[in-house]
């Protein structure tokens, strides 16, 4: 597996890369915005590792620029950890947040497990093939290529995204709780993190709702968790 270390304190970043390279990464280094981007465009990566305080262009700003073309794992390694911080770097797109310092088995682990729900997520499409689609008043769930449109036009949805709508979409009638979401999404127990399931939601939202503010699709139904909406 590939990884995009995008770090610019050229110690942390050499310390980092021997660690992941004897646990059997390939690692490719970046040290400011800039250069992670070209990195980015000119090779193939399972995984970004991103901090956020870096030089030419912003970590915030690198992880924009990823998203308007990949749905890669994108785990944010940053010194900032203020709720706020968090939630703004999950809801421009990051898969997770690990704040500085952290233990290398901790970064490891975490890494591990966003690349193996990237390909559990990739290796599913073949569960579902043959299964046709899901509609949802204007929305088309399509099971088969695992793309979503709204009255025809295509809605570009992130892997957890994608498998958050399916997942209330196929149980209509169900409300699920933020535990539920995570372990059917995740694929993890839950540890709590209710901040990953909110923004997650309130991405998906903003992508597919007319207004995100009185959702019709995804429903909150208060102090238990969320349903599809009649």
């Amino acid at each position: 597996m590939r990884i995009l270390l995008v770090e610019d304190d050229r110690e942390i970043s050499a310390m980092l890369k021997g660690y992941l390279e004897t646990e059997g990464f390939e690692i490719v280094t970046a040290f400011d915005g800039l250069e992670a981007l070209q990195s980015f465009d000119s090779e193939s990566f399972d995984l970004v590792l991103l901090d956020l305080m870096i030089p030419r262009l912003s970590g915030m700003e690198v992880m924009r620029k990823i998203r308007e073309k990949s749905t890669v794992p994108i785990l944010i390694v940053s010194a900032k950890d203020s709720d706020s911080d968090k939630s703004l770097g999950l809801g421009l797109g990051a898969d997770d947040y690990i704040t500085k310092p952290f233990s290398v088995t901790e970064l490891s682990a975490r890494i591990k497990a966003n690349i193996r729900r990237s390909t559990q997520y990739s290796v599913h499409k073949d569960v579902e093939e043959t299964q046709g689609t899901l509609n949802v008043g204007e929305l088309t769930i399509n099971l088969d290529d695992f793309t979503v449109c709204k009255n025809g036009l295509s809605i570009d949805l992130t892997a957890k995204e994608y498998e958050i709508l399916k997942l209330l979409a196929k149980n209509p009638k169900k409300v699920y709780t933020k535990e539920q979401i995570y372990a059917n999404v995740w694929n993890d127990a839950y540890c709590g993190d209710e901040n990953a399931v909110n923004v997650h939601i309130s991405r998906l939202r903003n992508k597919i709702e007319d207004n995100p503010r009185s959702p019709r699709y995804i429903v909150t139904v208060w102090g238990i968790g969320y349903r599809l909406g009649e």
